[in-house]
């Protein structure tokens, strides 16, 4: 259903939540109040997919707000043919690509062999552990916060591609690497988060 079909069967006085492609349409033609109650509906996991891309709640805070404002400046050419949900989050990667791009970081942490907090020695103990998943029996908030120990890199790449259902060619595509890159990214990524899910932690969880 197009917003505009949307739109024209909405039915009043039910009660019922209004669907999002009818707020959208109503935000583009101006209705600031439709556009308030998508903020309120969405701000919460764009937030939330800000803060695993950053890393940082102030930044986070502030990649949510560019969201936002360039999603009620862009809604007039929302199609419907995605979930406004999967929309806006494009939009808060593309607002984050954009900012990484301009501050010249790409390089850096793809390739930086410096970054040693202890994650690599870790990781390096665990690679000959199996592969399948990545760490069992971790509650949401669990792997949350693994997730965001992450070096910049694979914690950029396994949230586009494990968290947010990005294809790995497409987020090459994104932040303008190749697909090596990605798969090596990944890998990284899924070692550090196994080898932070240590005996300690193993243990808490078998308690």
């Amino acid at each position: 259903m197009s917003p505009a079909d949307a739109s024209a069967s909405l039915a009043t006085g039910t009660g019922m939540p209004v669907a999002d492609a009818v707020l959208a349409v109503q935000a583009a033609a101006g209705d600031r109040g439709a556009f308030e109650q998508i903020y309120r509906r969405h701000a919460a996991r764009i937030h939330g997919l800000s803060l695993r891309l950053t890393g940082d709640r102030g930044q986070a805070e502030i990649l949510t707000q560019d969201t936002f404002v360039k999603a009620w400046l862009a809604l007039g050419g929302w199609s419907g043919q995605a979930p406004l949900a999967a929309w806006l989050g494009r939009i808060a990667v593309n607002c984050w690509r954009d900012q990484w791009r301009s501050e010249q970081r790409a390089r850096r942490w793809l390739v930086d062999a410096g970054e040693d907090d202890g994650l690599e020695r870790l990781a390096a103990q665990s690679r000959g552990a199996s592969a399948d998943g990545v760490v069992p029996m971790l509650t949401a908030v669990d792997l949350e916060r693994l997730i965001a120990r992450l070096p910049e890199g694979a914690r950029t790449v396994f949230v586009l591609h494990e968290v947010e259902g990005y294809p790995q060619a497409e987020v090459a595509t994104l932040l303008g690497v190749s697909e090596g890159t990605i798969k090596s990214q990944m890998f990284r990524a899924r070692a550090l988060l196994r080898a932070m899910y240590s005996e300690p932690e193993r243990r808490r969880h078998e308690a």
